[in-house]
C-alpha cells in the first residue's frame, strides 16, 4: 500500500507506518546481505556483512517487541526505498573488474542502506518519545546505535583498504 492509500489522523498512526516500512526493509536486508558477504573480497568486508546480518535479524526482533508494546500486528509495509537501495546493491555484486573498487562499491552501497535505516529510526524514535512511548524510544535508540556504527565501521573499511587500493589503479 502505498502512501496515497494511507490515512494519517495522528502520530501514532505515522509512527505504525513507519515502524512497517522498516519491519519491510529489515526483512529484505536480511535477505540481501548474505550476497554482499558473498560479493565482498576484503575479508574485514565480508566479515563486517556478516556481523550485520546478524544484528539485522536482532533488529527484526526487536521490530516485533515493539508492534506488541504498541498493541499492533507486527506486519510488513513495502520499504520501496530499500527495495531500490538493494537494487543499486545488486549491480554492484553483478558488476565485473577489480576487486578492491568492487569492494567500494559494495561499502557506498551499504552505507546508503545504512543511512536510509539511521534516518528512519531516528524518526520514529523521536515519535515514539513524543508520544510517551519511552521503553519504545529505548529499543528504537539500540538499533540506531547499532546502524550508525556499523556505518563506521564500513567507513573506517573504505579509508583503510577498498579506497585506497582503488585509487591505486586509476
Amino acid at each position: 500500500m502505498g502512501l496515497l492509500s494511507q490515512e494519517f489522523n495522528n502520530l501514532n498512526d505515522l509512527l505504525v507506518h513507519e515502524l512497517k516500512d522498516l519491519y519491510d526493509a529489515e526483512q529484505r536486508l536480511t535477505e540481501a546481505l548474505p550476497g554482499m558477504a558473498e560479493a565482498a573480497h576484503n575479508q574485514e568486508l565480508k566479515q563486517a556483512f556478516l556481523t550485520h546480518l546478524g544484528q539485522t535479524r536482532t533488529h527484526v526482533s526487536r521490530l516485533e517487541q515493539v508492534f506488541g508494546r504498541l498493541n499492533e500486528e507486527a506486519e510488513r509495509e513495502t520499504c520501496p526505498a530499500m527495495k531500490g537501495l538493494i537494487a543499486e546493491g545488486e549491480e554492484i555484486i553483478k558488476a565485473k573488474g577489480d576487486p578492491a573498487t568492487l569492494d567500494a562499491g559494495l561499502i557506498a552501497a551499504a552505507q546508503k542502506v545504512e543511512h536510509y535505516e539511521i534516518a528512519s529510526y531516528g524518526s520514529v524514535r523521536t515519535h515514539a518519545m513524543r508520544l510517551g512511548y519511552r521503553d519504545v524510544a529505548d529499543t528504537l535508540q539500540m538499533t540506531l546505535d547499532e546502524e550508525g556504527q556499523a556505518d563506521k565501521l564500513l567507513t573506517q573499511i573504505a579509508e583503510s583498504s577498498s579506497n585506497p587500493q582503488a585509487a591505486s589503479h586509476a
